[in-house]
């Protein structure tokens, strides 16, 4: 049986819509709000290609813009939704769970994607044209479960960059 066969829409709409609530003090101001809304319904949505022209098309939007702006030169707070979704995570899995990380490259023929570059990825395990993902999922012991793991955290790491990947801390 898919999952979606499985999903009330009811349910998963005030679902969906407490936990953006629960993010909403990280947006300064209402628009970046409502888009990033937008943004993760788009990435949550069943379509074949998600960058910000087709997830702006979901969210019927004139162009990218709006999607890009979000992303580039939007002020909010990304650590603090980080926070608040793996809090949403403990509260609805329990709190004896573990940081599960999974690095993953994904083979790119072109250089038009965020971080592609020539660098090694165990995918082709070897030296490719690639973009590394790092994902992070939250799980807990069987008993205490009801779901699956939970995502927390999804960001690609742009080699070169220097940025740290978040590493995790015991309650």
């Amino acid at each position: 049986m898919a999952a979606a066969d499985s999903v009330d829409p009811n349910g998963w709409l005030v679902t969906f819509n407490d936990l953006m609530g629960r993010i909403a003090h990280c947006f300064g101001r209402i628009e970046p709000r409502r888009t990033a809304t937008a943004y993760v319904r788009g990435l949550l949505a069943d379509l074949e290609r998600k960058n910000c022209w087709t997830l702006a098309e979901h969210a019927a939007l004139p162009g990218p813009q709006t999607m890009q702006r979000l992303l580039r030169t939007a002020r909010w707070d990304a650590e603090a939704v980080r926070d608040e979704v793996r809090a949403y995570a403990v509260d609805q899995l329990g709190p004896r769970g573990v940081l599960i990380v999974d690095e993953t490259g994904f083979i790119k023929k072109g250089a038009c994607s965020a971080g592609v570059q020539r660098q090694y990825t165990g995918t082709a395990g070897k030296i490719e044209n690639s973009q590394v993902g790092v994902f992070l999922a939250y799980a807990t012991p069987p008993r205490a479960r009801a779901h699956r793991p939970a995502p927390v955290s999804a960001r690609p790491h742009l080699a070169g960059r220097g940025r740290p990947l978040p590493t995790r801390q015991d309650p």
